[in-house]
């Protein structure tokens, strides 16, 4: 969902830049924890541990000791809270929005605090600094770092609230601590005397913070690695979650918004006296809105009410200086820049391109694509004299914090995110502009000039989300290959055309390099040994654009493996073979990978039924490996998907249940990609698809047998949000080319191209 290709250091600049039009950063106090954070947590009835670190250090101080150097990212007193009744309350410093931190960071955090898992539960975290990827030193949901980044930290916070308790249980016994151990939520003593947590919360908070703490051994664990259902499983199922868009306020009024058709556009003139007629309107307002472009946005006691009065807007727009883009037009002027010179990533000798016994020639074109979460886009506000309070489900709860405040006149520190659980997001919500967290900001500060002192929802329709811009970009690849009769490639040469995603946002110092993004070429030859020469262009157009779940993967995957059939194909080598003998011994977990989605899927050993062929693909992206063998067939023009089956590479697997469950959804998104329907086009610059009857999502009757199989390890965790979605096109495609004997080329899939020879 983000860049995966910029360096940890960078990380703080890039936040200082982010925030430095909104105010200075505060530095960070690693001992007080603010009085309305205490008194928060005290009055819901527990105990934070630590929550008094500025005590504790004292009396260690007293004592001789050095004053804590610990960070707020390592902290307890932000992380675990304790019932009386030994309920455990773990913080999570990520938005859950599908992905499964809600328990898979708890689950890491109880393994080492040996807390009793049917006592433990989560919430979100705030825009506080203790929320702060431990990695990156800012708010970050994305680039699949969750449980990687935060693997140490949890593991670490959880063994430094056990040491609390069991030194808090040592006083109150007078005993040597070392004789004490933990079990399920409780200290066990000599004698058979037992303390539960909840009993010991009060007086482990107020001794000091151990910095060094001695972790278990993987082979101890008891809940990381052993498959669990999620802690928001019931909730979701029986339709009692609260998401982004449930957030309620007494009198809190709701906002939709008319944007431009065209992006950038402005108004030209605006009738409104139909709109304010529309019982429950409170107001009508002209706001400034993302890309220096303006809209109107409707304030009523209700979503329909708000919705009608649009509706009855007449609006004349100016769109005299905006580029109106047309996709025929579009793809026209992308196949001629790919035939000029541009800028390097590889520059391996074509010399022996033009000898090449074999020769294959190919272009691909990638639609822009729409994230299209099921919870379309919000954002709740809440002004209060010189302090706002926001409620959205955000990737960068800093970042949307800061452009908050920019646009409320207000410190960062005067803002306050309540981070909301989302109905997916797939990176939409994670834009260096905070587009609309900063149109919600806007309204309510108009609003609130208009004399509405009131919360206000902004709210988006699905069709404001699909026509509303940030899509994956579109791309046209082209491939020149020469290879011998026993498939060595001899010289690639090879083209991408598209925008870049970073391009005038504050990533781009850090991303852009001799002018190449580096997410638009990620996944492209490596890990094969390949000498290729990779030219690309990044051409300017007036379509926004933004990762999307696996980012440049959702191209370069599709390309790589499609090609490398179609070479095996024409050199009569199995699919299999030849990328074993391409990784040779230099790619164990592709190997290892690959090999087990093989023997699990029963490839090359069992007959498939007439009229179905396998298709294998393997890729790696966010240091992890997937590789699908599939199943599928023609029918009536129509590909179909019947069974696929996953090997996955990501280390150790902290929830096996949560590993299958993103890979499955990442291949629900694969899917999306092949299906016709599945694209946005733009005619005289206007987005021609508006919701989900022109922008196609698989259906049940779309879904395939699933299989997900993980292989063993005991190395730290890798991401897995992003990795199963870019094997799944190209396996897909290349079992239909088995088929017909005709390679796909481009997505959604030519149904021209699908039919049989």
């Amino acid at each position: 969902m983000l860049p995966t290709h910029i360096d940890s250091t960078e990380l703080p600049r890039i936040l200082q830049r982010l925030m430095a039009e909104a105010s200075q950063k505060q530095p960070e106090d690693t001992a007080a924890l603010p009085r309305r954070s205490f008194l928060k947590l005290a009055g819901a009835g527990g105990l934070a541990l630590g929550a008094f670190p500025h005590m504790a250090m004292a009396q260690a101080a007293g004592k001789g000791a050095a004053a804590s150097t610990l960070k707020p990212t390592q902290q307890p007193s932000a992380f675990v809270q304790i019932a009386p009744n030994g309920e455990v309350t773990v913080t999570h410093n990520r938005l859950e929005f599908g992905q499964g931190v809600q328990t898979g960071l708890p689950m890491i955090l109880a393994e080492e605090l040996d807390a009793d898992w049917s006592l433990v539960r989560s919430k979100s975290g705030t825009n506080d600094d203790a929320y702060h990827d431990p990695a990156f030193g800012m708010h970050l949901t994305g680039g699949s770092n969750s449980i990687k980044n935060s693997f140490t930290q949890y593991r670490e916070l959880g063994a430094r609230a056990r040491a609390m308790l069991l030194s808090a249980a040592a006083a109150r016994w007078n005993v040597d601590v070392s004789i004490l151990r933990t079990q399920a939520g409780t200290v066990l003593g000599p004698n058979g005397r037992k303390l539960g947590y909840g009993e010991l919360a009060e007086a482990a908070m107020a001794l000091p913070v151990p910095e060094k703490v001695r972790l278990k051994d993987p082979k101890d664990f008891k809940l990381i690695g052993r498959p669990t259902t999620r802690l928001d499983a019931r909730a979701k199922s029986s339709g009692r979650q609260d998401f982004g868009i449930d957030v309620k306020h007494a009198g809190q009024l709701t906002a939709v918004v008319a944007h431009p058709p065209v992006f950038g556009a402005r108004l030209a003139s605006v009738d409104d006296s139909a709109a304010r007629a529309v019982k429950g309107v409170k107001a009508v307002l002209r706001v400034p809105l993302d890309r220096g472009a303006e809209g109107v946005a409707v304030v009523a006691d209700g979503y329909w009410p708000a919705k009608l009065g649009r509706d009855a807007l007449k609006l004349q727009w100016d769109t005299a200086a905006a580029e109106k883009v047309d996709s025929d037009r579009q793809l026209a002027q992308y196949r001629e820049l790919a035939k000029q010179p541009g800028a390097r990533k590889f520059d391996a000798d074509m010399a022996p391109l033009a000898k090449a016994p074999r020769q294959l020639d190919a272009e691909f074109v990638f639609p822009y694509l729409a994230h299209a979460p099921m919870e379309p886009l919000n954002c709740t506000v809440k002004l209060s004299g010189d302090s706002a309070e926001l409620w959205v489900g955000t990737q960068c709860a800093g970042l949307d914090g800061a452009a908050a405040a920019r646009t409320l006149g207000l410190k960062p520190e005067q803002v306050r995110v309540n981070v909301q659980m989302a109905g997916g997001g797939f990176g939409r919500r994670f834009v260096s502009t905070s587009d609309v967290i900063v149109e919600a900001c806007e309204i309510a500060k108009a609003a609130r000039a208009a004399g509405l002192n009131a919360p206000v929802r902004l709210l988006w329709s699905r069709e404001d989300d699909i026509k509303g811009g940030y899509y994956r970009p579109m791309h046209l690849h082209r491939a020149r290959i020469g290879f011998d009769e026993r498939g060595k490639v001899l010289a690639w040469d090879h083209v991408i055309v598209g925008q870049s995603i970073t391009a005038g946002s504050v990533f781009e110092p850090f991303q852009v390099k001799n002018g190449i993004d580096a997410t638009a070429t990620e996944g492209m030859r490596d890990p094969y040994p390949l000498p290729m020469r990779l030219t690309v262009h990044h051409p300017k157009v007036n379509v926004p654009v933004l990762w999307w779940r696996s980012v440049g993967s959702t191209h370069t995957a599709f390309v790589m493996e499609t090609l490398l059939d179609e070479i095996a194909r024409s050199t009569k080598q199995d699919p299999v073979a030849y990328r074993m003998q391409l990784f040779g011994d230099k790619h164990p977990r592709h190997r290892a990978a690959l090999q087990l989605a093989v023997d699990r899927s029963g490839y090359g050993k069992k007959q498939l039924p007439a009229g179905r062929a396998w298709g294998v693909a393997v890729h790696e992206s966010f240091e992890s490996v997937v590789a699908y063998v599939v199943e599928a067939s023609v029918k009536d023009g129509q590909p179909v998907l019947h069974r696929a089956t996953a090997g996955v590479h990501c280390n150790l697997a902290v929830n096996p249940r949560s590993v299958e469950a993103q890979v499955q959804g990442a291949a629900v998104m694969g899917l999306s990609m092949c299906l016709p329907g599945g694209a946005i086009t733009l005619k005289d610059g206007e987005v021609q698809q508006g919701n989900f009857g022109d922008f196609t999502v698989p259906r049940i009757t779309d879904m395939p047998e699933f299989a997900v199989h993980i292989v063993p390890s005991a190395e730290p965790p890798k991401g897995i949000g992003e990795p199963g979605l870019p094997p799944l096109a190209p396996a897909f495609a290349n079992a239909i080319a088995q088929l017909t004997g005709k390679p796909l080329r481009q997505l959604p899939f030519n149904l021209a191209d699908a039919k049989p020879a």
